[in-house]
């Protein structure tokens, strides 16, 4: 379930992007055209892919224009190719084009995102390893990206530092140990939250597990090390690989008894789509 974008979510974000475009207004277009002057215009796919963010254009006009009309040609999720057309518009020639480059730079970012995740969840294929993203996100863009990374067919990781306990490297050297990092989380919480641990070697694998771990991330270790560690760990808890993980590493490692490989250059490298607005 790709769970709607809710407008009131990400208005503030939508207002913080037009503001930084708009400014006191678009100079150009208001020596060009006036008020009454209508246009029709499409949002136009230059490669394959797949569109993730409809709800944004209609929220952007919203803000802009109430009585630009807007039909969506095709659902988040769904595949386009070059030539398709995602979205058509109509209205103040004024207006449309005062929402050009906001609209690209959101939806860009997002198909881009839902487009790559889409792409390596298909990697794994006939397993049951998900593909999860991370917090490495754009400053105010978490929402949307995870938004993406769901519609790709990927699964979100926690939003945030508040919704599950991740002990990393820094946890650890701070408070002396994997064991004691672990008590602590424990001690506060009990069992409310999921615990998991980033483990470097076998030895840090072996002091989560004994810790009671309910995930042990696997970081930056190569294949022979992540197969030890599945042997070490079996059924007693998840196990998640992490780090500079790309196509070639996902197709070494896929048959290993893994639950998950997160990926931050989902979100943290996206590549944008190629999307263009043209007037007709």
């Amino acid at each position: 379930m790709k769970n709607a974008l809710k407008k009131s979510d990400i208005q503030s974000l939508i207002i913080r992007a037009l503001s930084e475009d708009v400014g006191d207004g678009d100079i150009t277009s208001n020596a060009i055209f006036d008020e009454a002057e209508k246009s029709e215009a499409v949002i136009l796919a230059k490669e394959k892919g797949i569109f993730c963010g409809g709800a944004i254009i209609k929220y952007i006009y919203e803000v802009i224009d109430p009585e630009i009309k807007i039909r969506l040609r095709v659902k988040d999720g769904e595949c386009i190719h070059p030539g398709d057309r995602a979205a058509s518009l109509r209205g103040s020639t004024k207006s449309i084009l005062l929402g050009e480059r906001t609209v690209l730079n959101f939806i860009q970012r997002m198909c881009g995102i839902a487009t790559q995740a889409h792409h390596l969840s298909s990697l794994l294929r006939g397993t049951n390893i998900k593909i999860l993203d991370t917090r490495k996100t754009a400053p105010g863009f978490r929402l949307l990206d995870k938004y993406a990374v769901r519609t790709g067919g990927g699964t979100n990781h926690r939003m945030g530092l508040y919704d599950m306990i991740m002990i990393k490297d820094n946890h650890i050297k701070s408070a002396g140990s994997i064991r004691e990092a672990v008590h602590r989380v424990r001690e506060l919480y009990g069992n409310t939250y999921k615990v998991e641990v980033e483990a470097t070697d076998l030895d840090e694998v072996k002091e989560a597990l004994s810790s009671k771990a309910d995930i042990i991330m696997l970081d930056n270790m190569n294949r022979t090390s992540i197969e030890k560690a599945c042997q070490i760990i079996g059924n007693r808890a998840k196990i998640e690989v992490s780090g500079n993980i790309d196509e070639k590493k996902i197709k070494k490692i896929r048959d290993l008894k893994i639950d998950y490989i997160s990926i931050g250059a989902l979100t943290h490298s996206v590549r944008a789509f190629d999307l263009s607005m043209k007037f007709r």
